[in-house]
């Protein structure tokens, strides 16, 4: 339909000379030659008596009626103007074939739409169509002597009062104007169009969308940008492919030099659905003197493709012109005398043959009431076939809003639905910790180094060589990434050295301290507060850090749940349009994430406390020292070198001594056996089993012996508890060497355990009864508002009810245009 070019030869076949309702009333006015000019439209009788005048608008109805009175072409028009009503009302898209009249501001649009009307209603006056776009619905009544124009509502397809007297027509859009840009913000233009239903005795069945004139400057008090907004608005309204495209220039302007011809050849580049029209044509007729001339001018020849021909057409002028009747008698007039012109005022006439049917505006009229008739008969299936797909659509709408509005009405469905929903996604978490490779890990997992800048701790305290552990470069989720990151803090609290932080003057206080205190194991005991102090101020950020990273990975996975979940359940079980609740259990989620990360924190910290208390100091002297394991650290790019094995079994054989050590102390007095009291034992001193003095003086000389690392006990010590051992050195080296031990037991020994006991023990026990207890342990209305919020079942139900009217009025429209298409 839209790529078919107009049939123009067969028009002028048609027409090769004009109408016969065109000589008959132009015969009528040449019986009185003396009293008209070319292109002067005399008074209000044209100098004729007033009998004759009345007698001449009988006459000249009565041919307008023939004309217009065509049942099958009134028919076909009625079912499309109510379609089009209707759709306009209700933002639907439907391909019925319009015209949209385009041009440069002053070309007249103005002046040919009140000419297809047959009445004026002074739209130049007011720049009616400078701002919004006019769909012009125009209804051939031959029981409408007075024109009935109304304005369709804003947003709804029903019509107004009809505007009373017609020439108030323009003062009620320049309102309805106003008044919408006025709410949009005081824009300049809107594309939101106006629809006015014309019915009158003579008027064509044709619906016009009369468009704002081209400008190239924006006038005093408008945005700069005015002109292309009109620009992109136009386009907006010619781009449709069923709309046929009008576009009007004045004829003093020539082809070659059009500016607006480009826009036209932008929305349809070869004119398969233009109709031009020179406008003024009166204006260009006065500079021609001879036939060739005119002929040159008519064809249009090299400026314009070959299957392009141009209409051209003047209107009257004066604008004293007040009555309908005078305002349609004057435009018969200005076509008579344009013919009589072109016959008797140029040297040889014109090819009436080739150019008389595109000459005048009734021949424009007839053109476009054919093509538009065409155009709408070829377009009736796709039509029907439109509409019935639009009812189904609107009507599932409507049965969602119903169930959408029940479901909210019942908080019991909703609790369920809810609770379903809400297990589900726990469900898929806990899978996920426990491994599944049904998610993309493509889609979902991360890279270490992703892992670490989306995160909230980018970075390990204190470590400046980059950690990677193995598989750093896969992408991983889930439990998978939870034992990547265990492991990459294994690594990173391997690679913690001895604070340098420890400053000189705090080691001297606690040195000083302890000075002279040889009785009571003076060294020892500083090298001790001196290890304890590094092991809190180094490991202590790397704990937190771990807490941290490992909460993230799990809170990652409540939006791969709630995407598997949605996948996997119904739309009516996936509550997808509750946004409140989706908002309210994701928090719930997060919430309890975040109650295990600090109860980690907090055991993560009594561990280190306990790792570093006297009983754990005790511990460590018999452990062997665990070294720095430098190899371990320079194995970060994920290698698996034997010397990176040789000193992980080190620190493991490390961990093993002092797990055996703590066993022994707590398994050995159930057991009944009786241990060696020394370095790393204690001894029961409760009065019922108090040693002797002499024995108390053994203990006592044997705290001492200051803890030398490197150094059995006693070796280098002598009678006066001075020794080489109890220098500032070797009190820092024993440091030093207990610092590695306790680094080795938190890395190997409680830290993992813990964070697996602390994070994956209840997200998989307690993750759905803590997220259940916060979401339905409240009452109706509290749990209510999380799928509904104030007002809106009000708002559900008149979206509803909206729905309902929008289908009751498309399937009207659809019954109507199928009992009226059969006639088409």
């Amino acid at each position: 339909m839209s790529g078919r070019v107009f049939d123009n030869a067969a028009f002028d076949r048609d027409s090769a000379a004009p109408d016969q309702t065109f000589h008959q009333t132009s015969h009528k006015l040449q019986m009185q030659p003396a009293q008209l000019k070319p292109f002067q439209v005399a008074g209000q009788h044209n100098g004729l008596p007033r009998r004759a005048a009345v007698s001449e608008g009988a006459g000249l109805r009565e041919s307008t009626q023939e004309l217009f009175e065509t049942s099958e072409a009134q028919i076909r028009y009625r079912a499309y103007s109510r379609l089009q009503a209707a759709a306009v009302a209700m933002g639907e898209s439907l391909a019925i074939p319009e015209i949209v009249a385009i041009g440069g501001q002053s070309d007249g649009k103005s002046s040919l739409l009140e000419a297809f009307l047959g009445f004026r209603f002074n739209v130049r006056e007011v720049e009616m169509g400078t701002r919004r776009p006019l769909i012009v619905q125009m209804v051939h009544d031959p029981t409408a002597q007075e024109p009935r124009c109304r304005l369709q509502e804003e947003d709804s397809d029903e019509y107004g009062p009809p505007i009373v007297p017609e020439t108030s027509v323009a003062d009620a859009i320049q309102r309805r104007t106003e008044e919408h840009l006025r709410k949009m913000g005081n824009i300049a233009v809107s594309s939101k169009p106006i629809v006015m239903r014309a019915e009158y005795a003579y008027c064509p069945n044709l619906t016009i969308i009369d468009t704002p004139g081209f400008i190239l400057k924006a006038k005093s008090g408008e945005l700069d940008n005015t002109p292309d907004e009109i620009m992109s608005m136009v386009k907006a309204q010619a781009s449709p492919p069923h709309r046929m495209i009008l576009f009007l220039q004045q004829s003093s302007v020539e082809w070659a030099s059009s500016l607006w011809l480009r826009v036209v050849q932008e929305v349809d580049p070869y004119f398969q659905r233009t109709v031009i029209v020179a406008s003024k044509f009166d204006n260009r007729l006065k500079e021609f003197a001879e036939r060739w001339e005119v002929d040159k001018y008519l064809s249009a020849t090299g400026y314009l493709p070959p299957n392009v021909r141009p209409f051209f057409v003047a209107l009257p002028k004066d604008r004293a012109i007040q009555s309908s009747a005078e305002w349609r008698r004057s435009m018969a007039e200005v076509d008579a005398a344009i013919f009589k012109h072109l016959r008797e005022g140029i040297k040889g006439g014109f090819d009436e043959e080739r150019f008389a049917s595109r000459i005048g505006f009734t021949n424009l009229k007839k053109f476009l009431e054919e093509e538009l008739s065409r155009r709408y008969r070829e377009a009736a299936p796709a039509t029907l076939a439109l509409l019935q797909e639009r009812c189904d659509a609107v009507s599932a709408e409507l049965m969602a809003a119903e169930i959408r509005l029940k479901a909210a009405e019942d908080v019991g469905a909703l609790r369920r639905a809810a609770m379903k929903y809400a297990d589900t996604v726990a469900r898929q978490v806990v899978m996920m910790l426990q491994g599944s490779a049904e998610p993309d890990p493509i889609q979902h997992g991360l890279t270490t180094d992703e892992e670490r800048a989306t995160s909230r701790a980018p970075q390990w305290p204190g470590i400046s060589a980059p950690v990677q552990p193995f598989h750093h470069e896969s992408k991983l989720f889930g439990g998978a990434a939870f034992e990547r990151c265990l492991e990459e803090f294994h690594m990173a609290v391997n690679s913690t050295r001895f604070p340098s932080s420890m400053s000189s003057d705090r080691l001297r206080n606690i040195m000083y301290a302890y000075k002279g205190k040889h009785h009571t194991g003076g060294p020892t005991k500083a090298a001790e507060d001196i290890a304890r102090q590094a092991a809190k101020e180094a490991l202590g950020p790397l704990l937190d850090a771990a807490c941290i990273r490992l909460s993230f990975i799990l809170r990652r996975l409540y939006d791969i749940a709630a995407d598997r979940a949605a996948a996997t359940m119904g739309s009516k079980e996936n509550l997808h349009p509750y946004i409140a609740f989706h908002a309210a259990l994701r928090s719930s989620h997060q919430a309890f994430i975040n109650r295990l990360e600090e109860q980690a924190r907090g055991m993560l910290r009594t561990h280190l406390e306990a790792a570093t208390s006297q009983f754990a100091m005790n511990m460590y002297i018999h452990v062997p020292d665990p070294g720095d394991a430098d190899e371990l650290a320079d194995c970060s790019d994920g290698d698996v070198a034997e010397e990176c094995m040789v000193a992980g079994e080190r620190l493991d054989d490390s961990a093993e001594v002092l797990n055996e050590r703590l066993k022994a102390v707590h398994l050995a007095p159930a057991a009944g056996k009786t241990l060696a009291i020394g370095p790393g034992r204690f001894e029961d001193n409760t009065p019922s089993r108090r040693a002797t003095k002499s024995r108390r003086v053994g203990l006592q000389q044997n705290s001492e012996r200051p803890l030398i690392a490197g150094q059995a006990p006693g070796n280098g010590v002598s009678a006066g508890g001075s020794s080489v051992g109890s220098s500032a050195d070797d009190v820092i080296s024993a440091a030093e060497s207990l610092f590695r031990k306790i680094r080795c037991a938190v890395a190997t020994q409680y830290a993992p355990a813990t964070l697996k006991s602390t994070f994956l023990d209840p997200m998989s026990d307690r993750l759905a009864l803590e997220v259940s207890l916060d979401l339905f342990a409240r009452n109706d209305a509290d749990f209510g508002s999380m799928f509904s919020a104030a007002g809106a079942v009000a708002a559900l139900a008149a979206k509803r009810d909206m729905l309902a009217r929008r289908v009751e009025g498309l399937i009207k429209c659809k019954n109507e245009f199928q009992e009226l298409a059969k006639c088409l």
